[in-house]
This record gives C-alpha cells, sequence and structure tokens, in this order.
C-alpha cells in the first residue's frame, strides 16, 4: 500500500469515528439507575437509541477540525525526529481537505 493510501485511510478512518459519536445521544444515566432485572427492555433492538443526524454543514465541519487539528499537531513537531509523523499529518489533513473541496 502507498503512503498516501495509508495516509488517506487513516484520516479517513479517524473521521468517520468522529463523526459516528457526534452522530450519538447522551445517555440520560438517571434512566438507567435503580431498574430491576424484570423491567429491563427485551428483544432486539429493545435498548437502542435513536442516532442524531447530521446536516451537511456539522459534517463540514467535523471533517474541517480533524483537518486543522492535524495542521496544528504538525505545527508544534518541529523537531527533525518528527519528520516522518509531520509529512503524515499534513498528507491526512490534505486528504480531508480535498475532500471538502471536492464536496463542498
Amino acid at each position: 500500500m502507498r503512503a498516501r493510501d495509508k495516509a488517506a485511510v487513516s484520516a479517513l478512518r479517524a473521521t468517520l469515528a468522529e463523526l459516528d459519536n457526534a452522530e450519538a445521544v447522551p445517555v440520560d444515566e438517571a434512566a438507567t439507575r435503580g431498574s430491576a432485572l424484570e423491567q429491563a427492555p427485551v428483544g432486539v433492538g429493545a435498548t437502542e437509541a435513536p442516532r442524531r443526524e447530521l446536516s451537511e454543514c456539522s459534517v463540514a465541519d467535523i471533517v474541517r477540525a480533524e483537518a486543522t487539528e492535524r495542521l496544528h499537531t504538525a505545527a508544534r513537531l518541529a523537531a527533525p525526529a518528527h519528520a516522518d509523523r509531520v509529512e503524515r499529518l499534513r498528507a491526512e489533513a490534505a486528504v480531508l481537505l480535498r475532500f471538502l473541496d471536492d464536496h463542498g
């Protein structure tokens, strides 16, 4: 696998995880405490919570934030020993920014 492909896969996996987290609905802890076992929901999907639907703008903001985070981290890594890491972070940011350009 080429280095560019690895950077793309890494950036896209991390960004998809961030999008997945953003769609999650906070769990109401009060509702999950103190329930007796016999009152627990039963059946397939009985405990599934609906997911948030992100707008296109929200998705773009998350992708942009992921790219920005990589660029800021790359800028802070000044030591020559981190040159490979800096290159990879910049490549990942470029993938994400290109995605925004292509779909924006």
